[in-house]
Order: structure tokens, then sequence, then C-alpha cells
């Protein structure tokens, strides 16, 4: 279907409407500027279609992009200097070891339903962030670590205590999994949690409607009043109404961007940056700081057990090519684990050096010699390894093909089976079925290491490495915060010398947005908020 004819059939059903156009700027156009106002609908353009919104399994950006307009935080993380900020928290005290928290909130928020967020609130999500519950079958957050239990020291107070140090539990009251909701919604079963109806936050904007898997209408609230304090903007939301509307194609919402049918636009992949800067749109590359873009090999797996394997597939994939061939400067080449905005980084591009020679070395040694069509065979087994392509990564299955080129020089024969397929939900589960993931996570707090890597989170390699799930553990319970960096950078390096990791890039969350829209913020992992946006 072409540009045009997808943006008529989407005017034909509703879903871009007049009040969400934006006027075409031409390059070189000064941004207008002004004082802001109030009034009128952003039209957002979504890639994906929202998952499940109980909130500790929210983290998926199209989630993000939502729960951020409808709950609001303890605190607030600033993206520029990373510091933790007050929120509805005004003020907090962490004792010597970082096994008591203890908040003080803003008097007089409410919910959307009207009920009190209060301590008694607070320490009602968090009981279930922290521990989850077996009866609801709610999971716990990633994001808590160690936690015991809250006390409700008065309405406008609420302590939290942990079995061991949890250092990184500060920051993780200012994630999207720690959005605040009302008691009547942390109440319900796992399944209702998920559903959107029954997602009550204290948020700038409410619920107005919704066509499920295609469009969200938000309303502001008007009655809002408790913005993070260092917002420049407090009071209700500048806007009237978001429009969120699911737009699969990657054509259809650049171009509905630039034909002025939606102000701003998610997921703009990298070939598409030109088309959109060029027009006189702007590019929103936000980083999200975490664990990287990459590969990630499985040592349960009956080929990846042998470390020689893993070290040959590290050193025979070329992430420079992959960078230079699909990207933009949008997205730097990865030099470690993490990005190089995360706390703990370490440059370990030397030991990340491609080595094609080296790579057929180490598969010689480890018995695998070349087959008659170029595959290597030991023991009468092929070299096959599999991988999904992953939807939420940008050009997943791209990457993923460059690779199996790349691998071909090796004598690997990757096998890439798509995101969709029916047993995507068992086979990611399965070493022997999907030995390598293709994956990422972002969170600006070195627990994020922790969230990837370790069996009771992510646990992305399916992990059967005792080291590495005590060093985990170790860095999550470290209070000195010098001492826990110098954990983080001892995981990167264990990490890579195991070859459990192929790093690709550092990868950003890309947005399009109309020459008309100002005011545009993101979290330190670059969800949106639309709080402050307004549109000339």
């Amino acid at each position: 279907m072409s540009v045009s004819r997808s943006l008529v059939v989407l005017v034909a059903m509703g879903l871009l409407s007049a009040c969400g156009t934006a006027t075409q700027a031409q390059p070189g156009t000064p941004r207008p500027t002004g004082s802001p106002v109030y009034g009128g609908t952003l039209t957002y353009l979504e890639h994906q279609p929202p998952t499940c919104l109980y909130l500790p399994a929210a983290g998926f950006y199209p989630n993000g992009g939502l729960l951020n307009q409808l709950t609001d935080k303890l605190t607030w993380q600033n993206p520029d200097t990373l510091e933790i900020e007050p929120w509805i928290a005004t003020k907090w005290e962490v004792n010597a070891d970082a096994t008591e928290y203890t908040f003080h909130l803003r008097d007089g928020v409410t919910f959307s339903d009207g009920s009190p967020l209060d301590a008694a609130a607070v320490a009602a999500n968090f009981d279930v962030y922290g521990k989850g519950s077996e009866t609801l079958k709610l999971p716990p957050a990633e994001f808590v670590n160690n936690y015991d239990r809250s006390e409700v020291i008065d309405p406008r107070t609420v302590r939290f205590h942990f079995s061991k140090p949890s250092p990184g539990f500060l920051q993780g009251t200012s994630v999207i999994g720690a959005g605040l909701v009302s008691k009547k919604t942390i109440s319900l079963p796992y399944e209702e949690q998920c559903q959107l109806k029954n997602v009550i936050g204290s948020g700038p904007f409410t619920v107005a409607g919704q066509i499920v898997d295609k469009q969200i209408d938000l309303a502001a609230r008007k009655d809002y009043d408790w913005a993070p304090p260092s917002s420049k903007h407090q009071g209700r939301a500048y806007l009237d109404k978001i429009q969120i509307i699911v737009t699969p194609e990657d054509s259809v919402r650049v171009g509905a961007l630039t034909s002025g049918q939606a102000d701003f636009v998610r997921y703009v992949q990298a070939y598409d940056e030109q088309t959109v800067e060029k027009a006189g749109f702007r590019i929103y590359a936000e980083p999200t700081r975490g664990v990287n873009n990459g590969l990630y090999l499985r040592p349960a797996n009956s080929i990846l057990k042998d470390l020689k394997v893993r070290q040959a597939l590290q050193r025979g994939t070329d992430a420079k090519e992959v960078v230079a061939t699909l990207f933009t400067k949008s997205y730097p080449q990865a030099t470690s684990v993490l990005s190089k905005l995360a706390t703990g980084y370490v440059d370990l591009s030397k030991e990340l050096a491609y080595d094609l020679d080296g790579a057929k070395r180490l598969l010689d040694e480890a018995g695998w010699t070349p087959g008659p069509d170029g595959v290597r065979v030991k023991d009468g087994r092929r070299l096959e390894l599999g991988v999904f392509v992953a939807g939420p990564q940008p050009l997943s299955k791209q990457t993923l093909e460059l690779i199996a080129q790349q691998w071909t020089k090796l004598g690997v024969k990757l096998e890439i089976r798509p995101a969709d397929a029916g047993t995507l939900a068992v086979d990611i589960k399965d070493a022997e079925k999907t030995a390598v993931n293709h994956s990422m996570v972002g969170r600006a707090d070195p627990d994020v290491i922790k969230s990837h890597f370790h069996t009771k989170n992510r646990d992305v390699i399916l992990s059967n490495d005792a080291r590495l799930e005590r060093l985990l553990e170790e860095q999550s319970a470290l209070a000195d915060p010098a001492k826990r960096a110098a954990k983080v950078g001892e995981i990167q390096r264990y990490v890579i010398e195991q070859a459990y990791a192929i790093p690709l890039f550092e990868e950003p969350q890309v947005y399009g947005g109309a020459p008309n829209v100002h005011g545009v913020d993101f979290e330190a992992v670059a969800r949106p908020t639309f709080y402050s946006v307004w549109k000339s």
C-alpha cells in the first residue's frame, strides 16, 4: 500500500482528524517562539499497540507513552543530570545502609476517581511492586530488590523496610513501573490490571475512549496541580486532548507526519530520519542509558556451552559494519555491555574488536570443521543456531540478516525466525531452540544490568552461571556508590570475557515532531511525557 493510499484509509477510518493537523515547515524555517497556549489535540502515532498495563510489567515503550500521561511517581529523575528530584514525595530520608526509606508526601493529591493519593495508597502500591501477589497472580517489579514491608507512619508519611541494602530503590521510585495507581486498581488480579479501563492514576490526563489495538483518546484532567516542583509548567496540561493512534507501517507514520496529519510519531526508522529532517520536521533521538542492543548467547545451549564457540561468535561479529550499513549517528556503536551514559560503564572496545581470523581459529580449536556446504560440523552435527526477530528492536530483521551473512564467513548458520511465530512465547525460553536472543533494556541505574541477566528478572541468557548470579546480587546490595559502580564494571568485564554478549549499538528511541509542537519532555530512558506540550 502506498503512503498516500494508506493515509486516505486512515482518514476514512476517522483515525487521523483535522484536530491533529500541523503546518508543514520548510527546511531552515525558524522555530516559533512565544508563550505556551492552552487547548488543542496532539495526534501521536505509535508503532505498536500497548500490551499489559500492570505497572511493573509495563516497560514496553508503547505502554510508557501512554502510562506517563496517566500516572505520577514518587520521584522524578532529571534526564539531564540523572538526579532524583521531588514529585509526589516532597522529601525523603534514607538510612546509612539503604535498608530504610522514608517518604513525605504532598497534600491534596488525588487519583482520577477522587480517592486520595496518601501514604496508605503508596504503601499498597509498593507492597505489590516489592513482593508481588500469588493470590492475584501479580509478579514483583524488577526495579525493587530485597523488599521486606511498608509502614504507614501517618497519612503523609510512608516508610519502606528492606531485608538487605537496596541502593537502587530511590531511582526505582521514578521509573515507569513505579507509576502510582489507586488502591482499587492495585487490588485487582493481573489480567484486570492489564486492561486500560482499570488503570486509575493521578496523572495529568485520563482515558476518554479506546478502540482496542487501534486508538486511545486521552483528555486533560482540569484539576491536576502536582507536577514535579522543578517543572516550569504547573497546573493542568496545556493540551485538551491526545489521540494515540497505532500505525504499524513506517511509511504511513512518516507520511502522516510530513503531510501534517500527525503531530508526533514514535519509531522513526534510521532510513527515514533524513526524510523527516528535509521536510523541516524535528528528529528526537533520545538515549535509553541501559544495557545495549546486542545479541545475547545462552550457555545452556548444547553448542554454546563451549566458551570458544561463544568467543568465536563474539569476535566474528562486525558491529561497526552493522551500524554503518543500517543505522545513523543516532545509534552509536556499542563499546561495552552498558551505554556510555550508564553509571559504571567501562570501555571494552578492545575486547570487542572484530577479528575474523581469530574467530575461525577458535572454532577450529573447538573441533568444528567446515562441511561441504561451508557450514561447520562436529560429531555429525551442523553449527546451526536459532534466533527470533525482536519486534521492539529497530530493524531487528535486517540486523540479524546482516549478522547471519557475517557468521556465514565463520561457517555458522543463523536461523532467523519471525517475531510473530506462534511458538515465540514458548521457544524463547528454550536454550536449544533459541540459542541467541536479540535484546536490550533501558534504565538509568546500575540495577539495569541485574534486570537484564538475573534469573529472577529478564534472564536474557537463561543463565546457569552461579558466579554471574552472585555478582549481580552483590551489585544490587552495595550501598556505597563507588563500590557499586566498580562491581558493575566487574560484571561487564565478566559478561564479555564469558562471551555472553555481543553488543551492537546504544539504542535510542527516535521520534519525529512537527515544528509547531513544543515542550515535549522525556524520561531518562526516552519515554515521552506530554504534560508540558503545546501547539503554536
